[in-house]
């Protein structure tokens, strides 16, 4: 099934050196979410099942249901063709683009990490990235932090990164990605001690960050469920949908990159992570048909 997009290059989704952001933002932030990141979340949710290809004329369309410009949508997906992630194509004499071969490897990595969640289980241990990068090698060394970060790692100390075992495999290909191999060391195992495991892992992530962002989409999107439960898929809005189903896989998609999927034994128990994934799960279950109905009646796909 076609999802909602994810993964790094040096950020999620295509787009490189954003700035991991955990903090909860309002929902007139969320709303106003910049185009080009609207617009990666488009091509994730929708894109691939309408032929990964649009015109630009029907993504303005689209793009104006979620207060998005002309202007706005135009310098967005410029923005990610030098990126990378969309080619420029035209079809029937009309000016559109398409996702790249690279775009599309990036878009399913971000379905597997989005749609196939691991909750790490205690017994299965850890993962560490242990590295050592000179002064001259600087942007590497942030480049590398930049994606451990994304991929969930926290950090025990300079240089070290840790992540449940689950992740081993993300890790060594973000390290030969990144040309990093030389300078690091890749470990599985368990921890010995000492302390409490609880009290290490809030010191190694910043917990209360993610439980603000988790609280964050809960306020938002609760609502958004409870109203299109209310008013039933059949009576629904297709565009309404098409609009609170983008901008809820937006809100989304870069959370399971911020939280690994901790052991549920190593968590405050008044944990929102699971309840927030499980009103994402249900938003999407509810609007994308709904949605996807409305991209492709405004493109004809």
């Amino acid at each position: 099934m076609t999802t909602a997009p994810g993964t790094a290059l040096d950020g999620p989704n295509g787009t490189p050196g954003e700035t991991p952001d955990t903090a909860g933002r309002s929902g007139g932030e969320r709303r106003n979410r910049r185009p080009r990141s609207l617009i990666v979340s488009f091509f994730g949710g929708y894109g691939r099942e309408i032929g990964g290809w649009v015109s630009v004329a029907g993504l303005i369309s689209l793009m104006a249901g979620l207060e998005v410009d002309a202007p706005g949508v135009r310098s967005a997906v410029s923005r990610l063709k030098r990126r990378g992630l969309l080619e420029a194509e035209r079809r029937g004499g009309a000016a559109g683009y398409r996702l790249s071969e690279a775009g599309v490897r990036i878009l399913a990595d971000g379905d597997r990490r989005i749609f196939e969640r691991r909750t790490a289980e205690l017994s299965a241990g850890w993962v560490l990235v242990v590295f050592s990068i000179p002064e001259a090698e600087r942007g590497l060394r942030h480049r590398l932090r930049s994606r451990l970060t994304w991929l969930g790692f926290g950090s025990t100390a300079a240089g070290v990164w840790i992540a449940p075992a689950h992740l081993a495999d993300e890790a060594r290909r973000a390290l030969t990605e990144l040309g990093a191999r030389g300078y690091a060391q890749l470990f599985t195992g368990q921890r010995l001690g000492f302390g409490d495991l609880a009290d290490a892992v809030a010191d190694w992530w910043d917990l209360d960050a993610l439980q603000g962002m988790y609280r964050a989409f809960l306020g938002e999107y609760e609502p958004v469920l409870a109203r299109h439960r209310l008013s039933g898929e059949d009576s629904g809005d297709p565009a309404a949908a098409f609009a609170d189903h983008l901008r809820a896989v937006d809100a989304w998609r870069r959370m399971p990159f911020l939280d690994p999927g901790l052991p549920p034994e190593v968590l405050p128990s008044a944990w929102s992570g699971t309840r927030a994934a499980q009103v994402f799960l249900d938003l999407h279950a509810l609007l994308r048909p709904p949605a996807l109905e409305h991209v492709r009646t405004a493109t004809g796909g």
